[in-house]
């Protein structure tokens, strides 16, 4: 079992691969990787669609006027930024903000359900449409579903997935904000509740072993020796080591 200190120090490790990413064409134009900010030992993460083009050149999620309705909502439930964890379901920015493709949402999704593993929440926020049908795996559109929790699995580990909409729509249509409330009330007691029962790991019974028959004395002594087929050789994988980043960036969770 690994302590929170450690979790943190596995976190950055993934932030420094995501950093360098360049396995779709959103490489090409984002200005920056926006991997997430906030508490890494979080009971609460909010996931959202994708960057905009202020997170895209201040590396971090948020931070617009939506950023700001979402630290407000937070406060009138008794909670900060600084408690949280704040993701997106794509690390890039998409040019000219359009919808992110699936082969990008497939591409990036080891990152998010790496950042759960490692910071442990007990609640996910999905806000808006995208992250809901990615994290609920379900195409029911978040009004729908918000204000509805539900235990999903994500990678290795079992949450509550809560839609809420994504903050920007009280921003276009300011009725949105009294459902937003309304959904952000309860969760207080999400949080309160106990966490959800994780799935088993995998575990490898070892074969018992078979004590051999003692040999007649007729028997002429053999030695036999297996192999094993596929075995991979000592070092034959090497790992890249991710560049150096300032201690600025590293401090972002």
């Amino acid at each position: 079992m690994t302590t929170a200190v450690e979790r943190r120090e596995l976190l950055k490790e993934v932030w420094k691969e995501a950093s360098t990413c360049t396995k779709c064409q959103l490489a090409e134009t984002r200005q920056t990787v926006v991997f997430g900010a906030g508490n890494a030992d979080a009971d609460l993460m909010f996931v959202g669609e994708a960057p905009g083009a202020n997170e895209d050149r201040g590396g971090l999620p948020f931070i617009g006027q939506a950023g700001r309705l979402l630290d407000r909502l937070l406060q009138e439930v008794g909670l900060e930024r600084a408690d949280v964890f704040i993701a997106n379901v794509l690390k890039c920015r998409p040019p000219g903000n359009r919808d992110p493709r699936p082969t990008e949402i497939a591409t990036c999704r080891d990152y998010l359900h790496k950042q759960v593993e490692l910071i442990e929440p007990k609640v996910i926020c999905t806000l808006g449409n995208f992250s809901t049908k990615l994290l609920r795996d379900d195409p029911t559109g978040i009004s729908k579903v918000h204000g509805q929790p539900e235990v999903h699995v994500l990678g290795v580990r079992a949450v509550t997935i809560f839609p809420i909409y994504h903050p920007a729509a009280a921003l276009y249509t300011p009725s949105m904000l009294d459902t937003l409330r309304a959904d952000f009330a309860q969760l207080p007691a999400l949080l309160a509740a106990p966490l959800p029962p994780q799935p088993a790991p995998d575990v490898f019974e070892p074969v018992p072993e078979v004590e051999p028959e003692p040999e007649s004395p007729a028997e002429t002594e053999t030695a036999t020796a297996e192999a094993v087929e596929g075995a991979p050789e000592a070092g034959a994988e090497v790992l890249e080591q991710a560049p150096k980043t300032s201690d600025d960036q590293l401090g972002l969770f």
